[in-house]
């Protein structure tokens, strides 16, 4: 099959943007990636807006095929080109799989990013301490949740890295690198270990990202 036809757009200091990087390299896809947004500009051009009408990244063109949204994403690039390793066959394993990607998206990441922007992005004079503080207890309460479920296995999904793995799995190295005093849950962290034994982990997520540091422009 040729892959050679995959492009992908979007900032490569998103981890919205990296997380379909990590899951393209996954995959050993081969890809082009350009970068869009922020600084780079390009998301209010015709051409762009054809592909996402949102003006937003990441958007991925395979083919004919136009996706946007990263978790939607992800679980194009698994359900296309990863039956034997990212995706789940069987319903009731995808079920919980989706669960998980879904979780991350509403209730981890919405957490976590506003985190990062309040503390990392926000020049420090300019902090609201209070809402930092809110913010972080609410983040650990949810890694508190994940702990638990992982006592029990390896990944998210059960035994195998999967799809379900990439979304809150994206978040760990700026959670646990950015600087704040947070909980260390043994067993996120032993997951966390897991994830970063994986070369594409290391390649798209484990980046230095200090260029952010309060930085409040895109």
């Amino acid at each position: 099959m040729d892959v050679s036809k995959i492009t992908v757009w979007g900032r490569d200091t998103s981890y919205n943007v990296q997380r379909v990087l990590w899951t393209l390299d996954e995959l050993s896809l081969v890809y082009e990636h350009r970068n869009a947004g922020g600084s780079f500009g390009g998301l209010d051009t015709p051409e762009f807006l054809a592909m996402n009408p949102h003006g937003r990244v990441p958007v991925l063109r395979d083919g004919d095929t136009v996706v946007w949204e990263s978790n939607a994403i992800v679980r194009y690039l698994a359900a296309h080109y990863g039956s034997a390793t990212l995706w789940q066959e069987s319903a009731a394993e995808r079920a919980l799989a989706d669960g998980w990607m879904d979780w991350s998206a509403t209730t981890l990441q919405a957490d976590f990013i506003r985190l990062f922007w309040s503390y990392y992005r926000t020049p420090s004079a300019q902090r609201d301490e209070k809402v930092i503080s809110n913010l972080l207890a609410s983040c650990q309460k949810h890694f508190r949740v994940l702990d638990g479920y992982l006592a029990t296995r390896n990944y998210l999904a059960g035994a195998q890295f999967s799809m379900a793995d990439i979304p809150a799995g994206s978040i760990l190295h700026r959670y646990f690198t950015m600087g704040l005093e947070v909980e260390r849950p043994s067993n996120v962290l032993a997951w966390y270990a897991r994830l970063q034994e994986r070369p594409a982990f290391q390649k798209q997520i484990a980046q230095v990202f200090d260029a952010l540091f309060g930085r409040l422009a895109y």
